[in-house]
């Protein structure tokens, strides 16, 4: 067998080969692409045996995706992507002078896959639709995420120099297109005081109710309030219809990456399963499918799942010490997924709603219980997947509510 530790950067690779007894045959950089992956295919084939197989070259590298990966996975060796906090703690068992280089990198991945494989994981390959739907669903909760700060920072200028649009314009939501029409229309005191009502009626245009709102609207823009020197107020107008305009593009691009959110996550053949799961929708289905992935036997059990998902607790005991607490290290694009899920499925799912009361009941915070709740969810969802069934109420929940009567 060889071992290989591959130490990656953005434009090449330091890659070190050792045999089972630890002797390093041959340490080297190589380019990243196909003549990068083509000299590696040659280091291998000189020092493996004439009847080696591409199961029997184990590679140790700090990442689990990209093309490099997929073409060493393709070529069909056995790749171990670790974390690279694992990764920093093998290299301080290997030396305490606290001395750091690639070729150290390296030599310490080499090593830890040659001592310590049994207890990593071994990459596993997702499917090509999986892969697009992780693509989209990452850039489409990118993009949200980048609307709610740009949101924030709206907000906060508004409540500087203009708070009387904090007011009128709350119950319509800052990123609403009919409030980024009026903020741009009219961004200053001044401006949006000799806003008309038929003015307003038409950023309003498609909401119920609009001649009552945009009175209303109307009456608190007027309204005397404290403001700025005018110099200023102008400079924080024109900060305002820039982030505006902003927000304007990423909805619109938020729409158009959902639709290929929806389409990709439709194409998957587990689709049905995991929309079948309570609480779930096609967002939140596609966003829990990109981060599990779907490769068979990337999870032994449920338990394994619900570790990689960081919905199941940990226990940190010393002596008579014995504490058990949250995961915080954990995907925080699945977390935040099945945190969603758990607080959709309380109010839709009767079962679910009977756990999380009697989670309650033990005085348990909300978020506390909706942890618990998800991670009950995440192992149904692995017995759906693992048996290709859809949820079943009385399946699910038949004997978890014995127990805890018990």
């Amino acid at each position: 067998m060889l071992f290989v530790g591959d130490d990656w950067a953005e434009g090449h690779h330091d890659v070190e080969v050792a045999d089972e007894a630890g002797k390093v045959l041959k340490r080297a950089r190589l380019a990243d692409g196909t003549a990068g992956i083509a000299r590696f295919h040659e280091l291998v084939g000189r020092y493996a045996g004439e009847d080696a197989e591409p199961g029997d070259v184990l590679v140790c590298i700090e990442v689990d995706r990209g093309p490099w990966v997929r073409a060493l996975v393709a070529a069909g060796y056995r790749v171990f992507g670790v974390d690279p906090k694992q990764a920093a703690r093998h290299r301080e068992i290997l030396g305490s002078s606290g001395a750091k280089s690639d070729k150290g990198d390296a030599h310490a991945l080499a090593d830890m896959v040659r001592t310590r494989r049994h207890q990593l994981r071994q990459v596993a390959a997702d499917s090509e639709v999986a892969e697009a739907v992780k693509v989209v669903t990452r850039a489409h909760q990118t993009l949200i995420w980048e609307r709610t700060r740009h949101m924030l920072r709206l907000r906060v200028a508004l409540r500087d120099y203009f708070p009387a649009a904090l007011a009128a314009y709350k119950p319509l939501g800052l990123t609403s297109e009919a409030v980024l029409r009026l903020l741009v229309k009219a961004p200053t005191p001044q401006a949006a005081a000799k806003l008309t009502t038929g003015q307003i009626t038409a950023c309003l245009k498609g909401r119920r109710d609009v001649p009552a709102k945009a009175a209303a609207i109307q009456e608190v823009l007027r309204a005397e309030h404290l403001g700025l020197a005018p110099l200023v107020t102008t400079a924080y107008a024109a900060t305002v219809k820039s982030l505006a305009a902003i927000i304007t593009v990423l909805n619109a691009e938020i729409k158009t990456l959902q639709s290929e959110v929806e389409a990709h996550f439709g194409r998957h053949p587990d689709a049905e399963i995991i929309l079948s799961q309570p609480g779930m929708g096609a967002i939140l289905g596609a966003r829990v499918l990109a981060e599990f992935g779907d490769a068979q036997g990337r999870y032994a059990s449920a338990k394994a799942r619900k570790n990689y998902a960081g919905t199941s607790p940990i226990t940190r005991q010393s002596g008579r010490t014995r504490v058990v607490q949250a995961r915080f290290v954990h995907n925080d694009r699945l977390v935040d997924a099945l945190h969603m899920q758990a607080s959709c499925a309380i109010l839709h799912d009767p079962h679910v709603r009977a756990y999380y009361d009697q989670l309650k009941t033990r005085d348990i915070s909300h978020n506390a219980a909706l942890r618990q709740v998800g991670n009950r969810l995440v192992g149904i969802l692995h017995g759906c997947l693992k048996t290709h069934t859809t949820y079943d109420q009385a399946t699910a929940w038949s004997h978890h509510h014995h127990d805890l009567a018990a």
